[in-house]
């Protein structure tokens, strides 16, 4: 499982994550269809926690041809295109509701989660979120932050982290990665699906994570373009002060993309096993933190070894009673839903969300905007499920 970190019990976890990475597994043999039912009528809908920052935010949706590389999943397709949600610090009362996804995104992704899908499309579609469409920017300027999502599924998975950290003053750049997630649908109306879904193997790994980091620089230089960016809000972006991080393979990604891209100074992994390795010298002293959930047995080798090579500020941080998908929206879903969650798991989707945008909010409120973060200095009492590592 590219980017699923490794535990004895994996295949049970995926087996029990309907809503989180579901695909072909490096070390593990394709899960079996999941045979948990969900018992949902009409009516169900998921509200996404208030952001806790003093901004509104503005959405805005974006579409990127790097027309200097090819598709590497479907070089039949041409030029790499990129799907982004920027996510900005707004007026309030300005733009209309955003809505969380597409519709045919998000059947796209109910099909693939959920074999003989009937829970209605709209339980996903008329999520509330707190984000504007068009909202009038504030002004200023802001660290930008490129969030990335697991392996198969879409950016939305995200847009709870997205929201709260725009909240509190940032510009959020969240990213899919076509032909990676269950679906994405494009300014014409077309929706492409989870080409590599089953499809990736041990050695596409590492070229994962690798296209990722691409997609990601590459974005940075969209964002960043002079005299002409590619968004029309690119001058609330301060170019000097720019993360990345994210889900699974998303957060693994994080690691190239620092190694490769000066102009990122920070990251952040969720949970994500890394394929590609932190090299042996190091990330340029760049900083770096890992969440993850409590494996059953040793610690992923990709993890213990990362914590030995990191050359900057780090921190290795476990959410005890957690499981891969508590670092996204997913679990809101699932609960919503009436699905279960993998065995082990005391977190509730909303207090997995909370703790998620606390630690990120922390690390990037030190690293990108140097304010002191007593919360990322070691255990409290507030928060007892979060256990750093030595």
């Amino acid at each position: 499982m590219t980017a699923l970190r490794r535990t004895a019990a994996a295949a049970a976890l995926l087996l029990a994550l309907p809503l989180s990475v579901v695909a072909a597994a490096p070390a593990l043999a394709a899960p079996a269809p999941t045979t948990a039912t969900a018992t949902v009528t009409e009516g169900v809908h998921v509200e996404l926690p208030r952001p806790t920052g003093p901004y509104a935010v503005g959405r805005q949706i974006l579409h990127l041809v790097d027309r200097n590389r090819t598709d590497p999943w479907v070089p039949s397709a041409g030029p790499r295109q990129l799907m982004v949600s920027m996510y900005y610090p707004a007026e309030r009362g300005t733009g209309g509701p955003a809505p969380y996804m597409t519709p045919e995104a998000a059947r796209l992704l109910l099909d693939l989660k959920l074999p003989g899908n009937t829970v209605p499309t709209e339980t996903i579609t008329d999520t509330r979120t707190w984000s504007r469409t068009d909202a009038l920017p504030k002004h200023g300027r802001f660290p930008l932050v490129v969030l990335s999502p697991g392996f198969t599924m879409p950016r939305t998975e995200l847009t709870g982290l997205a929201e709260d950290l725009t909240s509190r003053g940032y510009v959020v750049a969240l990213v899919d990665h076509t032909y990676e997630n269950s679906g994405e649908t494009f300014p014409d109306g077309h929706t492409t699906t989870c080409f590599m879904c089953g499809k990736l193997t041990p050695d596409d790994s590492a070229r994962l994570d690798e296209s990722r980091a691409k997609d990601i620089s590459f974005l940075v230089d969209e964002l960043t373009a002079r005299p002409h960016p590619a968004w029309q809000y690119a001058h609330l972006i301060d170019r000097d002060r720019i993360g990345t991080g994210g889900h699974s393979a998303g957060g693994a990604a994080a690691v190239p993309a620092l190694a490769a891209d000066p102009r990122i100074r920070a990251g952040v992994n969720l949970d994500g096993s890394m394929n590609y390795p932190v090299p042996v010298t190091g990330l340029h002293g760049k900083a770096f933190m890992m969440i993850g959930h409590r494996l059953d047995g040793p610690e992923d080798p990709s993890w213990t070894e990362a914590w030995e090579r990191l050359d900057g500020w780090k921190r290795w941080l476990t959410m005890a009673g957690s499981n891969h998908g508590t670092f996204t929206d997913n679990p809101l879903f699932s609960e919503a839903v009436g699905l279960p969650q993998p065995p082990g798991t005391t977190v509730t989707g909303a207090r997995g969300l909370q703790l998620t945008r606390q630690y990120v909010a922390a690390f990037f409120d030190l690293q990108l905007k140097g304010r002191p973060q007593p919360l990322l200095d070691g255990p409290t009492a507030a928060n007892p499920e979060m256990i750093f590592h030595p």
